[in-house]
């Protein structure tokens, strides 16, 4: 990646870079502004960038970091396309086209597992297969799930549900399929005690936040009555989620491993490699970490 400001018509100008948005966040978030700040600290310019807009510039940037493309998961197709554009003009885009691509679909989790990662249990329901909830949840021995979809982000379409109300869950379940692949996974009571949240810059961890929810959800999205903490999780869940990343295929520059601690040992729920936010809040040295991890 270039390091160094380029030269035109004489005059030293910054490499630029472009945090990568969405039509609904023009800007950057009050979180990604500490980043900014940190890249603009080592010489850098930053600029928004929403990621289908036609007008934007791509081949300009020294570097394109994906940030709050929150729409994605609405659009998959469109997002993959432009995935592939941007891959076809050789930007510089972080995380790299073959990990986005990669993590899109919820079905990493799978690979995941039989790498030896913890992860919770999950059945994917293909799309137009005309499984019915209830069938599913008898097929698998569970009784309370939470479903979603397999492409699908903060929350999106994700609820719980039970072998009493599958029944009249069965429209919502039917709709979802009729859409794409769908998820269903056993509920973990160990997120009522909250989902640590770890982020991990070029390889190296950084900081973790512990995200609670709101008494009598499961969600932890703030949005949805969640609450974030600054906590320091036990270096036994560190490492568990560093061997987590030692799994990513590719090279990378963030990675967020959210998970529970069951037993004292990790349980993964997600791992984030497209457009988390990086509670870069959470450690005053943490955006700094992120702007090295850039230059290297």
């Amino acid at each position: 990646m270039p390091n160094d400001a380029g030269s035109r018509g004489g005059r030293t100008t910054p490499p630029r870079v472009a945090f990568v948005t969405w039509s609904g966040l023009p800007g950057l978030t009050a979180d990604d502004r500490l980043a900014a700040a940190a890249l603009v600290r080592r010489g850098w310019a930053v600029e928004p960038a929403i990621w289908d807009d036609p007008a934007v510039p791509w081949p300009a940037y020294s570097a394109a970091i994906v940030r709050s493309t929150w729409d994605y998961h609405h659009r998959p197709a469109a997002f993959l396309t432009w995935i592939e554009r941007m891959d076809a003009a050789g930007v510089p885009l972080w995380n790299p086209p073959a990990v986005l691509r990669w993590n899109l679909d919820k079905r990493y989790l799978g690979e995941l597992e039989r790498r030896g990662i913890a992860v919770v249990p999950t059945r994917i329901v293909p799309k137009g297969s005309g499984m019915t909830l209830a069938a599913t949840l008898h097929a698998c021995g569970w009784d309370d799930v939470v479903v979603k979809p397999a492409v699908s982000a903060s929350a999106y379409e994700t609820w719980r549900s039970s072998s009493r109300r599958a029944g009249g869950d069965a429209a919502r379940f039917a709709a979802l399929l009729d859409a794409g692949d769908v998820l269903v996974q056993p509920y973990q009571p160990a997120i009522e005690a909250g989902e640590w949240s770890l982020c991990f810059f070029g390889g190296a961890f950084s900081h973790a936040v512990l995200k609670r929810p709101r008494s009598g959800e499961f969600r932890v999205q703030s949005e949805l009555g969640g609450t974030v903490s600054i906590e320091h999780p036990p270096p036994s869940l560190v490492a568990e989620a560093a061997a987590v990343t030692a799994l990513i295929p590719g090279g990378w520059l963030y990675a967020r491993v959210d998970a529970c601690s069951v037993r004292g040992s990790l349980l993964l729920m997600e791992l984030e490699l497209i457009e988390p936010t990086l509670f870069f809040h959470a450690d005053p040295a943490a955006a700094d970490r992120f702007a090295t991890a850039l230059r290297t």
